[in-house]
């Protein structure tokens, strides 16, 4: 979250970034709550000092002045009562202060949507020689891929992977680990997939993104989104020593989103569920290294891309088409011929201290050197099923067979095409 000390001494520079984002932030809400809070807290303070120093007074006397005596108990009931004041402002200052995004990098391009996110790289799609068919199309013809039974099963935007369908999105999850493992150096870590409402809040889902998230009731453990929500709380609370970071993580984890879907071409098929799979990259740096892990980052998602054989553009969002916890970010998206559209297969953020100062995780910079709070990136390494839309549409074949890629052959047991 944002620090209260930003926002109390300069709120003009917060105002400025909360409209380049046109988010409805409650600053003043905050600021006259901050003021009330200090007003209460000097005068239980001042209160406290008054009380100490006349118990001094009453400690050296002989006789004890019952009327004074009396005097100190009316001023520790009206301490007990600034008390109970102060820490009910305090919780709601705090429930606003979740409320408030992240300040905006000055390099990110201004704009109120999407439509004004910039294209930085473009490849050209690769030219089938044949109309190109759906995926929904294909995989139902091959088998591989039943909308029906999934709808049987859970209801709409869900299906089944049967046979090779399946054992595809296993390659691809294996692929992408692999790569990011043993080529970029990540951590391998498997998390958990529910986790406590605090884990929530420190990655910024919460209270944000309330309604678009699963959760059991009963023991207020929510399922999670995205890794990052989990990654983010790994080391939560924690002083990490010197000469720690970077720390770099990588999870395969289901993720889990009651998102609104209209019906219509934008949601068929595998493009949009509330079930997905993801792989997800993470990195905790030092600040004054957190736009190099950035490029970084968005390099790693790209190699995934390069290994697939999938043409992809790169994008950089605009103010106002940045998450809630983000300063910064790339989207990655994949050509899909069959649905003719590009397709988003990665987002990568730099959060800086954001997300950090949610879950408390702070570095030494050096041995006895003063906390400080670290800088926090995420990216996708990448997003299924639309991976597995673009490998179904681009290696179709006239007959309306599949070639699996080289690199995944490996991990498909050796089969070439799926027919």
């Amino acid at each position: 979250m944002l620090s209260l000390q930003l926002i109390r001494e300069i709120p003009a520079l917060v105002r400025r970034h909360m409209a380049r984002r046109g988010a409805d932030a409650p600053i003043d809400a905050i600021l006259v709550a901050d003021v009330e809070r200090r007003r209460l807290q000097t005068e239980a303070d001042n209160l406290r000092a008054h009380r100490n120093e006349v118990s001094k007074q009453i400690g050296a006397m002989k006789q004890k002045p019952p009327e004074l005596i009396a005097e100190m108990r009316q001023v520790g009931d009206r301490i007990k009562e600034l008390d109970a004041q102060v820490a009910t402002i305090e919780a709601d200052l705090n429930a606003l202060l979740l409320q408030v995004p992240n300040l905006v990098d000055d390099r990110v391009p201004s704009g109120a949507d999407e439509r004004s996110n910039v294209v930085v790289e473009a490849e050209q799609p690769r030219e089938q020689g044949f109309p190109a068919r759906p995926h929904w199309e294909l995989g139902e013809a091959l088998g591989i891929i039943d909308f029906e039974r999934g709808v049987r099963l859970s209801g709409t935007r869900f299906y089944v992977l049967r046979g090779l369908g399946a054992r595809l999105q296993r390659a691809l999850i294996a692929l992408m680990l692999d790569i990011q493992v043993n080529r970029h150096g990540y951590t391998e870590i498997y998390p958990p997939y529910m986790v406590k409402r605090e884990v929530m809040q420190a990655s910024g889902q919460l209270p944000k993104f309330e309604e678009n998230l699963y959760r059991d009731i009963e023991d207020d453990l929510w399922m999670i989104p995205t890794a990052e929500v989990p990654l983010t709380s790994l080391h939560a609370g924690e002083i990490l020593p010197p000469g720690s970071l970077p720390i770099n993580y990588v999870a395969y984890t289901p993720c889990f989103r009651r998102e609104k879907m209209s019906a219509g071409r934008d949601v068929r098929g595998l493009k949009r569920g509330h079930q997905f799979d993801k792989v997800e990259m993470y990195k905790f740096v030092e600040p004054h290294q957190s736009s190099e892990a950035l490029d970084r980052m968005v390099e790693d998602a790209r190699d995934i891309c390069r290994a697939l054989g999938l043409r992809h553009r790169l994008l950089q969002l605009c103010s106002g088409d940045l998450s809630f916890a983000a300063t910064m970010t790339y989207d990655i998206e994949v050509w899909a011929p069959g649905v003719g559209e590009w397709l988003e297969v990665s987002s990568v953020s730099n959060c800086g201290d954001f997300q950090a100062h949610r879950a408390n995780i702070r570095y030494r910079p050096e041995t006895g050197a003063r906390p400080e709070y670290v800088h926090t990136l995420n990216g996708s390494g990448l997003a299924l099923p639309r991976v597995m839309i673009a490998v179904i549409e681009n290696y179709q074949q006239p007959d309306g067979s599949i070639v699996v890629p080289d690199a995944l052959r490996p991990f498909m047991g050796g089969v070439e095409r799926i027919g």
